[in-house]
């Protein structure tokens, strides 16, 4: 098996940006190339999270068990790449999320304003949709998605201090040192 991937987009000027810090198309969209012996290769337009990955290797791998993942195997669509799955949703910064489906992309930031893109007619997310009240509903669908709890920014490396000593980081402000693997601490 064969995967190849790159950990986010980045723009080139679009939008009076370059870099990658975006919930926009060309920051969260990357090559994502799966390559199975016994499959037929294809080409499936879903939208995907990298969290998907690790379900569908353990699932191409036959490795059973009670894992409980954030993601979901793609397996249905490498055997098949018309199928449906549910749109995927990307975080970035505490409160900030965008919701892409096949055709819409919807984006709430932390301050409650929205976008919405219409991809089958408007592929560069140019003309925000989210204030026209004949698109209520498609938002309304993909705000389901959006996570009803944030979980809390993961501290800082400046939060911690390298102890050579004990090969440890220790967290500056509660004194606790962390090892290796979290089997350790």
């Amino acid at each position: 098996v064969i995967i190849f991937w790159s950990d986010h987009g980045w723009h080139l000027g679009e939008k009076r940006h370059w870099h990658k810090s975006t919930l926009w198309e060309e920051s969260t969209r990357i090559p994502l190339i799966i390559a199975v012996p016994q499959l037929k290769p294809d080409v499936c337009d879903q939208p995907v999270s990298l969290l998907d990955l690790y379900p569908t290797l353990m699932e191409l791998c036959s490795i059973k068990g009670g894992h409980k993942f954030d993601g979901l195997s793609l397996m249905p669509q490498l055997s098949l790449p018309e199928t449906k799955r549910n749109p995927a949703v990307i975080e970035f910064r505490k409160g900030n999320a965008a919701v892409r489906s096949e055709r819409w992309r919807y984006i709430r930031y932390s301050d409650g304003s929205e976008e919405l893109y219409d991809h089958k007619t408007d592929s560069y997310e140019w003309e925000n949709l989210a204030s026209k009240k004949k698109y209520k509903t498609v938002k309304q669908n993909l705000i389901e998605w959006l996570p009803k709890q944030w979980a809390e920014p993961a501290l800082s490396k400046n939060s911690f201090k390298f102890d050579p000593d004990s090969y440890s980081w220790v967290n500056k402000k509660t004194g606790k040192r962390y090892f290796g693997s979290n089997s350790d601490n």
